[in-house]
């Protein structure tokens, strides 16, 4: 037995044992991987729904960001003041797992009544491996690039990520914003790729590779109870230009039907509850006018619900830095996405929170329909994490 399997087993049944950090989310874990990861909760989720403020309802369609190495005042007043119910650590943190779990303790402390109406937070982060490694040091293990771990025995790579799931639930964090099952097409093009294909974070240059090994990743994650967030629907891996760092950035051969989807249908077919959607466009799927993907209700509702019958959270990929959303203010880019049909909106920038939550309260306030695309998203985020 390799090491790391052994303390994989160790570590499983720690996790099995022991409550973690109060009552803990299932988030989105198969039945037996929730029973055994949370703690029950008295209240169906329709009646925590009903125990809320329109206010705390709106924060639980954030997720804000905390630096990995420690939440700063402006994450904090986000889950205070803003009753943000959701976070992710980002940067880079190389203190460990014991340092991480009181980096993370510190948010879940300040859930209570007056903040989330006493629902636990989601906290995620990203651990896909190689260039996108948030958490390192004692206790966490180096994690390959996705195409390294493409040319890993699915079995052998599901064994690993359960590993890599444990260390992340003991360090306090329920998801992980990963696998990526982008594809790119070919060694070839991947230099010219520069959000998945540059740094190497596509699992293969064939859908059916991708699929096969991303979700053998994805296995192992629920298997070390942390769920996966596959990412990023429908697929970066074809355009040339970053949503991070440039703006008008198309895809203009992914179709409706397109065979690069297999991986995320997959998925999706095994149960993935978290699926984080592009901000690119996507000309033959959506060519209205401003309908990038985290503003197309055809991307969000007509394929991803209705085709792939998805019913989990639909994730946003950054609303807040992304030079992709510039023309748009905060308050609109959030609204634009809840209106067609996402859940839950990710930033990068907790600062940002402030505007976006008043510009979805007062829109709730003022708009029927609106509140009530608001309530279906916060009953969504309850569902999941409940396990649902």
């Amino acid at each position: 037995m390799r090491p790391f399997l052994k303390q994989t087993a160790i570590c499983a049944a720690l996790l099995a044992a022991v409550p973690f950090l109060g009552s803990a989310p299932a988030l989105g874990l198969t039945p037996a991987a929730a029973k055994q990861a949370a703690q029950t909760t008295t209240l169906t989720p329709a009646q925590q729904l009903a125990s809320m403020t329109l206010q705390q309802r709106i924060g639980q369609l954030f997720m804000a960001k905390s630096a990995a190495t420690g939440a700063d005042a402006n994450t904090m007043s986000d889950l205070i003041n803003f009753h943000v119910g959701n976070v992710y650590l980002g940067g880079r943190s190389y203190a460990g797992i014991n340092p991480t779990l009181a980096v993370v303790k510190k948010m879940t402390d300040t859930v209570s009544q007056a903040t989330t109406s006493g629902v636990a937070l989601a906290v995620a982060t990203d651990q896909e491996g190689g260039y996108v490694q948030v958490l390192n040091g004692p206790g966490f293990s180096k994690i390959p690039t996705a195409l390294a771990q493409g040319a890993i025995a699915p079995a052998m790579l599901r064994a690993d990520a359960k590993n890599w799931g444990n260390q992340l639930r003991w360090a306090g964090v329920h998801v992980d914003l990963a696998p990526v099952l982008d594809t790119v097409p070919s060694a070839a093009f991947a230099p010219n790729n520069p959000p998945i294909g540059y740094y190497e974070r596509e699992y293969g240059y064939t859908p059916q590779v991708v699929s096969t090994e991303g979700n053998a990743f994805a296995a192992g994650l629920k298997d070390g109870f942390v769920a996966p967030a596959i990412k990023h629907f429908p697929g970066l891996g074809r355009v040339t230009l970053n949503t991070d760092t440039s703006s008008n950035v198309h895809d203009t051969v992914t179709t409706r039907y397109d065979s690069y989807m297999l991986p995320y249908k997959t998925a999706i077919n095994d149960g993935a509850r978290w699926v984080m959607v592009s901000s690119a466009y996507y000309d033959k799927i959506d060519n209205r006018s401003g309908k990038l993907g985290a503003f197309s209700s055809v991307l969000m509702q007509t394929i991803l619900r209705g085709d792939d019958h998805f019913t989990g959270i639909i994730l946003s990929d950054d609303l807040c830095n992304a030079q992709q959303l510039a023309p748009w203010s905060l308050g609109v880019r959030a609204a634009n996405f809840i209106n067609a049909g996402g859940t839950m909106v990710l930033c990068a920038a907790p600062p940002s929170i402030s505007p976006m939550y008043w510009y979805l309260l007062h829109l709730a306030q003022t708009s029927p329909s609106f509140l009530s695309m608001v309530n279906a998203a916060a009953l969504k985020v309850l569902q999941v994490k409940a396990g649902q």
